[in-house]
């Protein structure tokens, strides 16, 4: 409701949010490049970023940026997210979880709390698509050729609005398992089964096609990821990770399970065995998401530094990204347990009301508009600030592709979105050798930060303007009386790859004993940035 009552007077999410997918969605609609064959460039960002590193021109969220302006469609989004997600956990758990039982209650009590989790907004029918995703497959090795035509429709239609990259090759990979496992132990080759699974996949690989092609085969650039050093935890750092997950989850797919839904399920796992039950679903699941948590845990673990460092696939591919299905299986395991106390506890019906109620108050509470604003982030009209950037492009007077920016002190998305060239980014794959050019600008500068080198050397998505003073921090708004003292960049570097202009959140104390000309300060009333344009001499 927030998204169109109040539209980009909205708070939403920053993180992999107004900082990037955001602006890649944008990008793509307005490059001319959504069609493209093969792996041409965009010029926009870095002096020609990879086609392949922007979502597909199949990717069903490209066309709801190209139909409507960004803050609506991705309202559409949102709405698409949500509705998808209570209608497949409902239709998931009153057809195959409780199939013989009649709980109207647990099921959408159980299915609404699930719409409501604090999603990844990028993510789309990736993770809250998991349960109807489900429901189909089940219903379809169920019922073979006599399945309605509208349940393959839906399950076809799914992979344009989802990620096969974050979700859907390791779905896809367990219903795999799951037919070859009903094969030989029934000796029964379900085609219809088989062709659901083949079917969406096919669909996925088409959809993906720069991808894969740039992932496995030769896509005319090297990926910055090829170089991706992650996974450095000592044993006690990978256990404490596996126990935060286990427990809280991760950014990209919060369950919000640790107050009401961990105590209902070690509950419901009493009352069973006190009545003599085997409640094998809850059992099953729970001890999945005790592994997920820790096989993501263990992707971390430097012991699989060996395997990272001889194989380039997992190096460069994420594998513990599995976990991203905790949330759907958590909600599983709520209903079932729900199930049970509802069977076997003396005043059951209150009490499960009542758990459901305080379960969805508690993740009502985070929806973006509640709890981005009580954070103080800006909303969306004012992360991107328009007015203030078309003052600066008015005050330089030239045409935006006739000059590069950086940005220091905001993130480079917001000189995107404004039309801008930057030379900074945050992509999830762009030339490795360009990596190399870019560092050589803030290399001073992350001598002087390990933490940052660190972060740079062994990721490097984010292709940012460190700052060691700003660690990393990337907003900072004009109430704050910050002041960069000594900034150590190297402009010869930056002047190499094209770059006129310095974007800075913050004033530069020794901006003349580096090269740069202070222009002129910029900021509008009602918006939170303050701009200081530095020019390079």
């Amino acid at each position: 409701m927030p998204y169109y009552i109040l539209g980009e007077d909205t708070h939403i999410r920053v993180h992999d949010n107004l900082d990037s997918n955001i602006v890649w969605y944008k990008l793509l609609a307005e490059s001319g490049q959504i069609f493209s064959l093969t792996d041409v460039t965009i010029p926009n960002v870095i002096n020609g970023l990879p086609r392949s590193s922007l979502p597909s021109a199949l990717d069903a969220m490209v066309w709801l940026y190209v139909i409507f302006k960004p803050m609506t469609a991705y309202a559409i989004g949102q709405t698409i997210m949500r509705f998808t997600a209570f209608f497949g956990m409902y239709l998931l758990l009153k057809n195959h979880v409780f199939r013989d039982d009649k709980l109207p209650l647990i099921t959408v009590g159980s299915a609404l709390a699930f719409a409501l989790l604090p999603y990844w907004p990028s993510g789309l029918l990736s993770i809250a698509g998991l349960p109807l995703a489900l429901h189909l497959f089940l219903s379809i090795r169920k019922m073979g050729r006599a399945a309605p035509s509208y349940y393959w429709v839906v399950l076809f239609i799914i992979p344009f609005f989802s990620n096969f990259i974050l979700t859907f090759v390791f779905f896809l990979s367990l219903m795999g398992l799951f037919w070859l496992i009903d094969w030989i132990r029934m000796r029964h080759f379900n085609g219809t089964f088989f062709a659901a699974i083949a079917g969406m996949t096919a669909i996925f690989i088409i959809k993906n096609y720069l991808l894969i092609y740039a992932m496995f085969f030769n896509s005319g650039f090297t990926s910055h990821r090829n170089e991706n050093d992650l996974g450095h935890k000592n044993l006690s750092g990978t256990l404490d990770l596996f126990v935060d997950n286990f427990v809280n989850g991760h950014t990209h797919d919060m369950s919000i399970h640790y107050a009401i839904i961990l105590p209902v399920i070690g509950l419901a796992l009493l009352v069973a065995a006190y009545h003599n039950l085997k409640p094998l679903k809850l059992v099953i699941l729970f001890i999945a998401n005790i592994i997920l948590s820790f096989w993501y845990a263990l992707w971390y673990w430097e012991g699989l530094r060996v395997i990272k460092d001889h194989f380039m696939v997992a190096n460069t591919f994420n594998f513990s990204r599995i976990h991203f299905f905790d949330p759907a299986i958590w909600y599983i395991c709520f209903a079932i347990g729900l199930a049970i106390l509802w069977k076997h506890l003396k005043f059951a019906k209150p009490f499960i009301s009542i758990l459901i109620i305080v379960q969805c108050f508690l993740l009502f509470q985070l929806n973006e508009e509640n709890k981005y604003s009580k954070i103080g982030t800006p909303t969306f009209k004012e992360f991107y600030a328009e007015e203030l950037f078309q003052n600066i492009e008015d005050y330089i007077g030239k045409n935006q592709s006739s000059y590069r920016v950086v940005s220091i002190g905001l993130h480079p998305t917001i000189a995107q979105y404004n039309g801008f060239y930057t030379l900074d980014t945050y992509n999830t794959s762009y030339p490795l050798a360009y990596k190399f050019k870019f560092r050589e600008i803030i290399a001073p500068e992350l001598e002087k930060n390990l933490k940052l080198k660190n972060y740079y050397d062994t990721w490097g998505s984010r292709a940012y303007m460190y700052v060691s003073e700003l660690g990393k921090h990337y907003m900072f708004t004009k109430k704050s009386d910050k002041v960069i003292h000594n900034l150590d960049i190297n402009t010869d570097a930056l002047k190499e790859l094209g770059g006129k202009y310095v974007f800075s959140a913050l004033p530069i104390e020794n901006h003349a004993a580096i090269g740069l000309q202070l222009e002129q300060q910029f900021e509008v009333e009602g918006l939170p940035w303050k701009i200081w344009l530095y020019h390079l001499e």
